[in-house]
């Protein structure tokens, strides 16, 4: 069933939030992988109401999917999970941990699961990869068939924290607007896209994918990306982003490993689609339906 999760919501009217991207390198020891956060997360300007999203398969990464296999845990146990909730707590952020293996109903595949920490380290919202990386790619792997060994999900979830409306997606999700569209439906105005692009397809649609859902969403965006040659040989684009709703890019990694931090005032979401309410105008109106 597709569902929305609209969690742990609090009444404050601030809408300025710092927005921060990690980007990584991630390999296949995730105790090399936390230090590398931790070093980062030490590195970010402090705020009131801060919002870090780490890339997508962050914590264990180039081991394979058995590795991966080892690594999970049911949603709210294990250790990839509890180190992540430690470091929002010591650095008192927001962390929305890319996606790291948790347990599925299929002993055989795991869910690749987005989850939502608070400053006091506790989960408030989770998502499960929803469209799975089943391609032909010009690059050293050449082949890619990521429903071998993980579970799609089956939910939308949204996230308010305040004024933040946070909707939560996965690298290849970004290839399919209609998820975007369903978040924005929900009030969407800050999507997340955590990723590890191969290197072939990001040069070719990284920007252009993601600047076209925070213009068709009238949102922003923040994709935190893998990076380099990683432990299995697979080589990854970079470029983690952070974009506002009109698509301008404000920050961009580049390809070396770092962050990238915007202060932004989210009340430009309403604005722009006062003026431009293209929700109103879409003829196209989806719903969420079992």
């Amino acid at each position: 069933m597709m569902t929305a999760a609209n969690l742990c919501s609090t009444d404050t009217a601030d809408s300025r939030w710092r927005l921060s991207a990690l980007q990584l390198t991630s390999q296949p020891e995730p105790e090399r992988n936390f230090a590398q956060v931790a070093q980062l997360l030490a590195t970010l300007p402090k705020a009131a109401q801060h919002l870090v999203v780490l890339p997508e398969c962050f914590a264990v990464f180039g081991g394979g999917e058995t590795l991966q296999r080892q690594y999970q845990a049911p949603l709210g146990a294990g250790q990839l999970q509890q180190k992540t909730a430690a470091l929002a707590k010591t650095y008192q952020v927001y962390v929305l941990a890319g996606s790291m293996p948790t347990a599925s109903p299929d002993p055989q595949r795991f869910y690749a699961s987005s989850v939502l920490f608070g400053p006091d380290g506790r989960i408030l919202a989770d998502y499960q990869k929803l469209h799975l990386f089943d391609v032909a790619v010009a690059d050293s792997t050449g082949s890619y068939r990521e429903s071998v060994s993980t579970m799609p999900g089956n939910k939308v979830t949204l996230s308010q924290q305040g004024s933040l409306k946070l909707g939560m997606t996965i690298c290849y999700d970004v290839r399919f607007p209609g998820l975007a569209q369903q978040l924005a439906m929900l009030g969407m105005n800050v999507l997340a896209v955590p990723a590890a692009f191969t290197r072939p397809t990001g040069a070719a649609h990284w920007h252009t994918l993601l600047r076209a859902r925070a213009i068709e969403n009238q949102c922003f965006v923040v994709a935190p990306a893998q990076t380099g040659i990683h432990a299995n040989g697979r080589e990854t684009y970079g470029h983690s982003l952070i974009i506002n709703p009109w698509g301008e890019v404000l920050a961009d990694a580049g390809t070396e490993v770092g962050a990238i931090s915007i202060e932004v005032d989210l009340a430009e979401c309403p604005q722009l689609a006062s003026k431009m309410p293209v929700k109103l105008h879409n003829r196209f109106k989806s719903e969420l339906k079992p």
